[in-house]
This record gives C-alpha cells, structure tokens and sequence, in this order.
C-alpha cells in the first residue's frame, strides 16, 4: 500500500508537469536519451564544420505540431515534433540543422517565443510512457493537432528576412560541404515544404502561414541547387546508420504523441520492423494493454539484447504499469550500458523510490545526485531526489530540490517560498545555500516581470 501510495504522487506530479505548459507562452520540451544522442550525432559534424567543438551546439525538441526549426539566442536550435513527422530522412533534417547553424553563426536572433530556453514544462518522453493523465493532457490532442498542422504547414518556419535566409542558405550549404554531407536532403525538404505552400494556397500576406515567414521562392530552390549539385559531397550517400536511428525515433514520436488508434493505423501489427515494434509498444500501453507492449519489447529485445534503448523501454513498462521491482534489472542495465546517461538514470532512480524498499534509497539518491550534476534541467529528476532527502530527514534540502523543480517548471512563486525555506535550514555559505539564494532572486526576477506585463 505504501509504494503504491508513493508510486501515485510521482505519477500526479508528472501529471502537473504535462498540464503546467499553457500555448500562448511556451511549449513543452520533450526529453529523450535515444533521440538526443542522435540530433547531436547528426549536429556536431556540422558544428565542427562551423568551427565549433563537438556539443557546442545543442538541439532542443519542442512539442508542436507545426513544422517549424528556430534559434532564440545562445548555441540551441529548436525543433518542433511537427518537423520531425513531416520529414523522410536524417538527411532532410541535418539540411534544417545546418540552416539554422548558418543563422547562429551569423548572428541572426529572433524569437517569437518569451523565455523559449525556460518552457514551463519540460516532459520526459521515456518517463511519461504511460502517465494516463500526462498523455491525455499534452499527447493524443498534440497529435491531432500536429497532423493538422503537417497538411497545413503552419507555424513560422525559420522566421527571419530575406537576407538573413539567404545568408543562412549559404552557410548551411558550406557546413554541409565541409562535413562531407550531401545537400539533397537539404533541398529535398525545402521542395516538399514548397509543395505544401502551393497545396494549400498560402501565399506570402497569410497571417500565419509559412510562406509569409519563410518565402521558399522557385529562385531560391534554384540557387540551392546550382549551390548542392556542384558540390563534391552531393552525390555521397547519407549515413546509413543516422537513418536507421532517425527512423526508430521518428516512429518512437509518433508513438509517444499520437492516439493508439492513430499509431496502430500507421503500424500495423504485421509490420515486424524495429520502428513498427517500438511505436506499437508505446500505442499498447497508453492503451493499457501492457500484455501486448511487453510482446513487443520483448521482440525487440530478442533482436538486440544489448540495446539500452530496448531495456529502458522494458523498464518503463513495468515502472508504469506497477512493477517497479522487476523493473529494475532492465533499468539498471540501461544506466550501465549508456555510461549513467541522466535521462535514463534518473528512470532507474525513480524505480528505485517506487519499490517503497528503503533499502534501495542510498542508491537512489547516488544515482540521482550524479544525474542531477550531468543535467540539471531535469525536473523529474529533482523532483524524485526531493523524495530521498525528505525519506531521509533532510528537508532543506529536500525544499532545495522542490525549488529546482519549480523554477524550471515555470512556478516561481512556489519556487521562492521553497528556496527561502530552504535556505533558512542549509550552511551559511555552503554550495546549496548559494544555489538556494540563486533561485530566490530568479524567482523573484520573474514575478517582477510578470507583474509589469500586467
């Protein structure tokens, strides 16, 4: 009774966390392990190619359903779901992450988004697998939305003037060369998202459509082919195994975000490949037949044991369902073989809390401090840390952890009450007392803003 007690308040929170994020201010960001170590296999040759050191340049994905890929200051480029859906290659995307390096280098800021690095919720896609309450709050509605916003092509994709476009056009095809990476996904999906402009009528005075934001003129296309085709990398083959993965989490997304119904339509149960497995897995248990999403774990597991991205899918599974024990054996094996990855590690340290087993906590607590240290833009992961230290006595601390949560959940009055709480308890001077002190005036800093927006 008591860790089903404890194993209800984590899934409320992830709950809270999935409904917190309003449209009008800011998407949810959507955390995955496998996903982001592929956008920054498929981001730092081009980084490198700029100059730039591998991980320079970090790719954030956003869940909207409109196509769409935007900088908004810094080294992040953002990247909308909607994006990821319309696409049919890495190729075609690693053409929209040069174009928008191009505009990063240049110098070329625009955000129509307040505060975009600080979306008020950020969700953990692996984490959220199958949180009724979070799906119905932020997935079946978003997948709907998003094949809508794929046949209309809305949204601002790469809002910038026509200089700075074609400046970014230029650079992206110089990264592009220089890391020996052809340009026909690159023009593949410029002449796609042309196709939809024509389609569906939008012409360069809609509101809101894309071509009025991103004007993809037939010269433009021509110059960007006459630019790609007397390039020497244009006719070597894309990486086969960055299409393998990009196919994987493409159909991991469209799991994730769409209605089961919608996702078995698009993968049918004699579809037996890896993208099919994976996107059925994650229909099956939002749809609450966990009996079949365990079938098709299994299956993928059969085909790599050793897969890390197999096991934590396992292991969420069972988490979710009400199994945290024997979700560990899975979950542990995944920190392992992914070198403690925080996303994942901080899965494990959540099964850990959820066998209600004290005498798991002393290893929780080691796995989620090192996952906190790696990523601290990691809610749950606070979150569940706050749960250790308050099993264990220590609740300024335990208040320190619930401020980092609020703060980066978009709550800033909460935040300010739990960080001066906290710092009322910690060391004069110690490192959380100074972190504590660093969130109260951000939280403060940000209720003065909102009450001049009033």
């Amino acid at each position: 009774m008591g860790s089903m007690r404890i194993f209800a308040r984590i899934i409320a929170f992830m709950a809270a966390l999935s409904l917190a994020a309003t449209p009008a201010t800011a998407q949810s960001i959507l955390r995955d392990a496998e996903s982001e170590a592929l956008f920054q296999d498929m981001i730092d040759p081009l980084a490198e190619a700029a100059g730039l050191q591998p991980g320079a340049v970090e790719i954030v994905l956003i869940n909207d359903p409109s196509i769409n890929a935007f900088v908004a200051g810094g080294q992040r480029i953002y990247i909308h779901s909607g994006l990821i859906n319309a696409a049919d290659s890495a190729n075609q995307v690693q053409g929209v992450m040069a174009h928008e390096l191009g505009h990063i280098m240049g110098g070329h800021i625009i955000s129509t988004r307040d505060g975009i690095s600080k979306a008020s919720n950020i969700t953990i896609l692996s984490m959220l697998l199958g949180a009724a309450a979070a799906l119905a709050g932020s997935g079946e509605a978003g997948m709907g939305m998003m094949m809508m916003g794929q046949q209309a092509a809305m949204g601002s994709f790469l809002a910038f003037s026509r200089t700075q476009e074609a400046s970014a056009d230029a650079a992206g095809a110089e990264y592009l060369s220089k890391a020996h990476i052809t340009g026909k996904g690159s023009l593949e999906f410029f002449k796609k998202l042309q196709n939809r402009e024509f389609r569906y009528g939008y012409s360069q005075n809609d509101e809101a459509g894309f071509a009025r934001t991103h004007p993809l003129s037939g010269d433009r296309i021509t110059r960007l082919r006459q630019d790609y085709e007397k390039d020497p990398a244009w006719n070597t083959a894309p990486d086969p195994d960055l299409q393998r993965r990009f196919e994987r989490i493409k159909a991991k997304l469209y799991g994730y975000l769409a209605e089961p119904s919608a996702t078995l339509r698009s993968y049918p149960e004699y579809m037996d490949s890896v993208p099919a497995r994976y996107a059925r897995a994650y229909a099956y248990h939002k749809d609450a037949q966990i009996d079949k999403a365990l079938a098709e774990t299994k299956a993928l597991l059969q085909k790599n044991p050793d897969d890390p991205y197999f096991l934590e899918l396992e292991g969420q599974v069972l988490l979710e369902s009400g199994r945290p024990k024997e979700a560990l054996a899975p979950l542990r094996e995944a920190t392992h073989l992914t070198g403690n990855t925080p996303l994942i590690a901080s899965t494990f340290g959540h099964a850990l809390i959820a066998t209600e087993d004290r005498a798991n906590f002393s290893e929780a607590e080691q796995v989620l401090r090192a996952a906190v240290a790696r990523d601290r833009e990691n809610p749950f992961a606070w979150y569940q840390l706050g749960i250790v230290y308050a099993s264990e006595g220590d609740m300024p601390r335990a208040r320190l952890a619930s401020a980092e949560q609020q703060i980066m959940s978009n709550r800033p009055a909460q935040a300010l009450q739990s960080a001066e709480v906290a710092e009322q308890g910690l060391p004069t001077g110690s490192p959380d007392w100074l972190r504590a002190q660093d969130i109260a005036m951000q939280a403060r800093a940000e209720l003065e803003q909102r009450s001049k927006r009033k």
